[in-house]
């Protein structure tokens, strides 16, 4: 990695922070807001939780070609810019369309940040420095969520609107400052859609015809469909009902999950760097199942409330391991698999398939986690074992490259340090 490009790495990682942080202010309390404090009803929270998806899914696909064709930079700054606005808008919106107006900005310029960031992170980043920086992102990233979360909690009052209007304003502020901090990056030269040869150049049709980036996105689906899908709808509801869990406890399993996520992201990452992706991404699974599983005692198990507590915040520690050996694992491998110029439509797809798995695993877990405990428990041990499936069949379509890159290096380095030592001993 050159100077310029560690220079540039910084400021990202920066902008990493601060948007997770502006993101930690108001996301948690939005459904609070819109529907208690602006006294707009369930109905409306709801569609406004909706359209933030809705949102994602419509700018996604034109995101990625105007990543490939502008680059990263100018896109993250308009989305940026897109995002401050929605969220002031939103601090300010006393009706039902003014609010849903104000979350499709808001929604859009959040879906539009993250290919974004993460092209900018491929660029700047060699094959041996990738997985470290990705890490770094996540860490970052959870970390601002949860301060961000913090103080944001100690600055609402539901009893006072303009508690929430300096909440949102602080959250555009926050934008606005990572607007003026990426603006001085000086991104390296790095290949668009009209450098790269014509072979490379293509559309969504020509990534669909990448077997091994479909196989990915369906992967990408289920992992977030079966962990990031139900955090906060079918696994909290299945807490509150079937283990008698309450608010405060989902509250410390939360702060657990960001918890284990801090201590064990770099803890894991030099196992992760040296194995194969698909067996990270395998053993995943396999925790996330035994997660599944505590979840099961906690609510269906016999046991003391003290046990069915323990073992409720154990899955969400659980799920944050698992998350923390998958950061430096797959966003990696999405740009591997893109070819010269087109990392940034990659990225942009596998965060449509996240949006989408977002959108569909509340839908899906939440009345499952509420009425019916057991299929539900049962049916996420299966997609999480489905996970370890769908990884190890990935494993068969990848390269050495794309799946052990560390293996392929530490090879050429031998092999050169071989070669090196017989001209030495033939001088001899």
């Amino acid at each position: 990695m050159t100077r310029a490009m560690g220079a540039a790495m910084r400021r990202i990682h920066v902008g990493n922070a601060l948007s997770a942080f502006g993101l930690g202010f108001t996301v948690p309390y939005l459904y609070v807001y819109v529907a208690q404090v602006r006294g707009l009803g369930a109905m409306t929270a709801g569609l406004v939780l909706a359209v933030f998806a809705v949102a994602a899914l419509i700018v996604l696909p034109f995101a990625g070609r105007a990543i490939v064709r502008r680059g990263p930079l100018p896109v993250l700054l308009a989305a940026l810019v897109t995002a401050a606005l929605g969220a002031l808008s939103l601090g300010l919106a006393g009706s039902a369309w003014s609010v849903l107006l104000a979350a499709s900005a808001l929604g859009a310029g959040q879906a539009v940040m993250q290919p974004a960031l993460a092209t900018m992170i491929v660029d700047c980043s060699s094959a041996d420095t990738r997985s470290r920086a990705f890490a770094m992102q996540f860490f970052l990233q959870n970390l601002g969520l949860g301060i961000g979360g913090l103080i944001g909690g100690h600055l609402v009052d539901t009893t006072r609107v303009s508690s929430f209007t300096l909440l949102f304003a602080i959250e555009a502020a926050m934008f606005l400052l990572l607007v003026a901090v990426m603006a001085t990056v000086r991104m390296p030269h790095s290949p668009r859609l009209e450098d790269a040869p014509a072979s490379a150049k293509g559309s969504w049709k020509r990534l669909l015809g990448n077997r091994a980036m479909v196989q990915l996105c369906v992967l990408g689906f289920v992992l977030f469909f079966a962990c990031y899908g139900q955090f906060e709808s079918g696994l909290s509801a299945y807490g509150v009902e079937a283990a008698g869990i309450s608010t405060s406890t989902l509250g410390t399993a939360l702060a657990a999950n960001t918890l284990m996520i801090v201590v064990a992201q770099f803890a894991v990452l030099r196992y992760v760097e040296r194995a194969r992706r698909t067996r990270v991404i395998a053993l995943v699974g396999l925790i996330w199942a035994v997660a599944w599983v505590a979840a099961g005692y906690a609510g269906l198990g016999h046991g003391s409330q003290e046990m069915a507590t323990a073992a409720f915040v154990s899955t969400y520690a659980l799920f944050g391991l698992g998350e923390a050996m998958l950061s430096p694992t797959v966003a990696p491998l999405v740009a591997d698999l893109a070819p010269e110029g087109l990392a940034g439509q990659y990225n942009s797809a596998f965060a449509l398939v996240k949006q989408l798995a977002l959108a569909v695993g509340p839908a899906v877990g939440g009345p499952l986690g509420a009425s019916l405990h057991a299929p539900y428990i049962v049916t996420f041990v299966l997609f999480s074992l489905g996970i370890t499936y769908l990884a190890l069949r990935l494993g068969r379509q990848l390269t050495a490259v794309q799946d052990q890159p560390w293996s392929v290096r530490a090879s050429r380095v031998v092999s050169r340090g071989g070669a090196a030592a017989e001209t030495v001993g033939a001088e001899a």
